[in-house]
């Protein structure tokens, strides 16, 4: 082959190449490497709410939605006593005249009687000092009396010892009186507590129907069994439960107004030794019929105002099964004292986080739709504490909290709205259950990550559930297991855009989807399709870039001679420039993903709306304040330019791009300036774009950019000059500045540890020096380049440092597929008989 036939033989452009007949590993890099890449960003930061409510500051929620409150006061009187009538819930108007009540004559149930007027008020003077007697005001609870006088515990449990035992066992109606099965008396006629006990729907611990039930079991009634299991209880109660009551009443009568530090632990200890005693007599629950003067006492030391005592009391409370408003205000004394990050010790110490977890498992959102609410929430701030967090996970709360989803699914419209309330504490506080590197397999095992979806479709007009869950998603979504069980959920892609589409204007919630469908589309081509398939994709991620493009009005850029986007432009809260900006950075991620997908990508490089906002941005925006953004619009350029069809819109605007991609070349930002040349690398196979590198001398830089300790940034800047290289004229600038002699020592540096990096210089010297161009190099440079060549294309001695056996059959491939084809017709050009002529 003569000097002349080789002038006209030059190696392609810098083009990205795709073998369909042979896909090797190291070819799988080389394409990642040269054209398409997949852009990666960080996950949206959560600012930790620093205190501790129900619905946080950003909250959408308004007073019309009767959102529960975060703050409220409880004392002993908010507790339905077992001897006062329950709460209708709705305060009734004063009459206007004196009602006539007649005197009741029911065959059913004769012992009914007239309510008896308040306590004596005069009990108020029986010494209790300060904040006790303010207990026993109107309207709060009777204080118990001494249990039949005695005080002293040894007494009580040897009754033989020097007192004669009364024959009735019966207690007072304010003592711990045993409400179904007291002794009988004469007569038809109660007291008025006993009476006021037996109404229905009051949480005296015995159901109506219970009480109804069988006769009664005093003397002369008949039932032995019945009898002897009454009395069986009673000797529990008096030689057990009857005594630690009386402790922890004159305990707490001491401790009023003082609040010692002794005091609350004895009374700890005597809520924990009441517990245990009722356990071990199996009285637990609502077997025990005097749980109404446990209760009693239990409410009373609620007002002693201590976080430690209220949450064995609370525990105590739970165990005894109350219900109703009761339950609702046990779980938000609960609520109350988690509010406080210094009693988070509390919980770690104590069953309590047990009980609530049964109480989410057990309880129905009809009945008890509040309290759950409050149990959640309790939750929701616990989770917050790392060591806490560990416990949840241990205790199953995961599995807790997929089945409350499933029944919260199921509420109906009637409880939508609590279900609702609900689930904004449930998502939250799996958001910070997510957290904890444990948490994802569990997640994936109970299939919380389609229960979500489910909560999404169902709650699509709640911003804060949707808030959460896409927190959730985020956060999950960076790990291959959570993404394949996310992507594997039907349609979750179309309703993510729905999502997107219907809360355009929710920050938060829209940097979050688009960085969840980043993740997504990151490494599955199959998730890129599926996205791209769904419908109004396009129309809805282009409204979304629209929305948040933060044009300036006072900016010449607002207003561009070209024809703008025709898309309608929502109204958004104002943002700050860096909220519409981490929205950007997501969207157009997404956007630089799909289109790596062969049969995206040509669609989307067609597609005028989308090029002109990626050069919208590159124009507005400067590299010093938005430098993320611009990498990623570069990148995102960069795969689009990939493909050459001719409806590609960025093929007919490659000069105008190229202009804009210019102050990306000259910023201080090096990866701003690595992936401007690898966009040059593609756009430099137009002939109008070579002109303009070399008019505005860019090539120049690009020269330079060979000094740099990167591979990375060598392979891109030898790119572009194997295509500048293909013009006469530009060879001879790039001579002019050392070109050749810089491409020299890259390969002698990055050869061996980089055979496509080697591969791509060998292309670039071919191109300058192949056209009979002896001139670029000197003897001295064209004999060491020969024995660089003599020496790597020795297989044994280019690949003898790998030591490691897997990476040396990697990169035996690469020194195959990339470098060895050019350097052979390289070497073979510079023989020393092809110069003589």
């Amino acid at each position: 082959m003569t000097s002349m036939e080789r002038k006209h033989e030059m190696c392609s452009p810098f083009i990205p190449r795709r073998n369909s007949l042979r896909k090797t590993s190291a070819e799988i890099v080389s394409e990642a490497r040269q054209s398409l890449r997949v852009q990666s960003t960080r996950r949206p930061f959560t600012p930790r709410d620093g205190h501790r409510q129900l619905f946080g500051n950003s909250s959408v929620r308004a007073d019309r939605d009767n959102r529960p409150p975060s703050a409220f006061s409880l004392h002993a009187q908010n507790f339905d006593a077992p001897d006062s009538r329950p709460g209708s819930g709705t305060r009734l108007s004063p009459l206007d005249h004196k009602p006539k009540f007649p005197v009741p004559s029911d065959a059913e149930d004769p012992f009914k009687a007239f309510p008896k007027p308040p306590t004596d008020p005069l009990e108020v003077k029986r010494g209790l000092p300060g904040a006790r007697a303010r207990l026993l005001r109107a309207g709060s609870l009777t204080m118990l009396s001494p249990i039949e006088g005695h005080v002293d515990v040894k007494e009580k449990l040897n009754p033989g010892l020097g007192k004669k035992e009364p024959s009735a066992k019966r207690l007072s109606t304010s003592d711990h009186t045993e409400v179904c099965s007291g002794s009988h008396r004469p007569g038809p006629r109660r007291t008025a507590s006993e009476s006021r006990i037996m109404q229905p729907g009051v949480d005296s611990g015995i159901r109506p129907t219970e009480c109804k039930a069988g006769p009664r079991t005093g003397p002369g009634n008949g039932d032995n069994s019945t009898s002897a299991e009454g009395d069986a209880e009673s000797v529990v109660w008096n030689n057990m439960i009857a005594p630690l009551l009386q402790q922890l009443e004159r305990v707490a009568a001491g401790s009023v107004g003082c609040s010692s530090e002794g005091s609350l632990d004895r009374l700890c200890d005597l809520c924990d030794g009441l517990h245990g005693a009722l356990a071990e007599a199996d009285m637990l629950g609502r077997r025990c019929k005097r749980r109404s003067g446990i209760l009693r006492t239990l409410f009373r030391l609620i007002d002693l105002n201590s976080a430690r005592l209220n949450l064995h009391i609370a525990k105590l409370c739970l165990a005894l099964c109350v219900s109703g408003n009761n339950l609702l205000n046990i779980c938000k004394l609960i609520f109350q004292i988690s509010r406080s990050e210094s009693n988070d010790i509390l919980f770690q110490n104590n069953s309590i986080i047990d009980t609530l977890l049964s109480i989410l498992s057990n309880e129905d959102v009809s009945s008890s739709g509040e309290a759950l609410l409050y149990c959640v929430g309790t939750l929701k701030f616990l989770s917050g504490n790392s060591a806490i967090l560990r416990l949840l996970l241990d205790k199953n709360c995961i599995g807790v909290a997929q089945k409350l989803i499933q029944m919260l699914c199921t509420a109906g419209d009637t409880n939508f709205t609590i279900a609702g309330h609900i689930l904004v504490q449930l998502t939250a506080s799996l958001r910070n259950l997510a957290d904890h590197p444990d948490s994802r397999p569990l997640f994936v095992s109970h299939s919380l990550l389609s229960e979500l979806c489910v909560v999404l479709r169902q709650h699509h007009k709640d911003p804060d559930i949707c808030t959460n869950i896409s927190r959730i998603y985020s956060k999950l979504s960076s790990y291959s297991e959570c993404r394949l069980a996310l992507a594997q959920t039907p349609d979750c892609y179309q309703l993510f855009l729905e999502l997107l589409s219907k809360h355009h204007q929710k920050q938060d919630l829209v940097v979050r989807l688009l960085f969840t469908l980043g993740n997504l589309t990151a490494k599955s081509d199959e998730a890129r399709l599926q996205l791209f398939q769904c419908s109004g994709c396009m129309d809805t991620l282009l409204q979304v870039y629209n929305t948040y493009q933060c044009r300036d009005d006072d900016s010449p850029h607002a207003h561009p001679q070209k024809d703008p986007p025709s898309l309608s432009e929502p109204q958004v809260p104002p943002l700050s420039v860096q909220e519409g900006e981490d929205v950007l950075v997501k969207l157009v991620r997404v956007l630089a993903n799909m289109c790596i997908h062969p049969s995206v990508g040509p669609a989307l490089a067609a597609n005028t709306t989308c090029i002109q906002l990626l050069m919208e941005t590159l124009e507005l925006r400067s590299v010093q304040e938005s430098e993320e953004l611009l990498v990623n619009v570069a990148a995102t350029i960069n795969n689009l330019s990939f493909y050459q069809e001719q409806s590609s819109v960025l093929r007919r605007s490659q000069l105008t791009m190229a202009k804009l991609v210019l102050k990306l070349v000259l910023s201080s930002s090096m990866d701003a300036v690595l992936e401007a040349t690898r966009v040059y690398g593609n756009l430099t196979q137009s002939k109008d774009v070579r002109d303009f590198i070399m008019q505005n001398k860019v090539h120049q830089f690009v020269v330079t950019l060979l000094d740099s300790k990167s591979t990375e940034m060598c392979f891109s800047a030898c790119g572009v000059l194997t295509n500048l290289a293909l013009d006469a004229p530009s060879r001879v600038s790039l001579s002019a500045e050392g070109a050749a002699t810089k491409l020299v020592d890259c390969l002698r540096d990055f050869g061996p540890g980089d055979w496509q990096l080697a591969g791509q210089v060998c292309q670039a010297l071919w191109n300058m020096i192949g056209s009979g161009s002896e001139r670029l190099l000197d003897t001295q440079e064209r004999e060491s380049l020969l024995e660089i060549l003599t020496t790597y294309l020795d297989g044994e001695e280019a690949l003898k440092w790998v030591e490691n056996e897997d990476m040396r059959d990697y990169h035996k491939a690469c020194w195959e597929l990339e470098f060895l084809p050019v350097a052979q017709k390289l070497m073979k050009m510079l023989q020393p008989a092809d110069w003589t002529s």
